[in-house]
């Protein structure tokens, strides 16, 4: 599709707009109202439980050398309509004078200093709950990724709401959906909660699942 088509399909109401760019480059700019869903990480099993409906109508962000690929795993899973790719990715988008939307994304050594200097910082973990039961930052709320829309109260409107996962493809997911729902005080924690419990970030007590 070209840009002028693409958003022709962008401004109808039931198309999903899929990226399934690696979520380093998403972070860095995307198209407002895109879902990423990486295609390097869980990806069918996560198409079927954020988009839910296979008959679902679908633009396309992706690299050209991945296209083919994409087709097969979302058809493999029932989504067959597919509508396009945008042309030219996001590139093309930008040069054509169009905005690209970005998520505030920082490491988990970063995250560290800002919870030494705040201990009080709002942190949501988006994993499953028995991966939170098992372990997980001590006071961080739980709002797992497969449930988001109904823990959108979850998030604090007054301070930035801290988002980790695993390692960090569930958060990116996350805060797509969270934008795309009006919320945008959002900070990506990257490399998730294995990269966080190696910090001296306090964690509460393993607990084998």
């Amino acid at each position: 599709l070209s840009v002028v088509d693409f958003k022709k399909f962008k401004e109808l109401e039931d198309v999903v707009i899929l990226d399934v760019r690696t979520a380093a480059d998403f972070v860095k700019g995307f198209i407002p109202n895109s879902i990423f869903i990486g295609i390097d990480g869980g990806f069918a099993p996560w198409v079927g439980t954020i988009i839910k409906n296979v008959n679902t109508p679908i633009v396309l962000v992706c690299d050209t050398d991945r296209l083919n690929e994409t087709l097969t795993r979302l058809s493999r899973v029932g989504f067959d309509n597919v509508l396009g790719y945008l042309n030219g990715g996001v590139s093309a988008w930008e040069s054509a004078g169009n905005t690209l939307e970005t998520i505030n994304s920082i490491t988990s050594a970063k995250f560290e200093t800002l919870y030494a200097n705040d201990s009080s910082l709002q942190v949501i973990d988006v994993r499953k709950e028995s991966e939170y039961k098992s372990e997980h930052v001590v006071d961080a709320i739980l709002a797992p990724l497969s449930q988001i829309d109904s823990h959108l109260n979850s998030f604090a409107s007054d301070k930035n709401n801290f988002v980790h996962c695993a390692g960090g493809y569930r958060s990116v997911i996350a805060c797509s959906i969270l934008k795309k729902s009006g919320i945008h005080n959002l900070v990506n924690v990257e490399g998730g909660f294995e990269e966080i419990k190696e910090t001296s970030i306090a964690t509460s007590a393993f607990v084998c699942p």
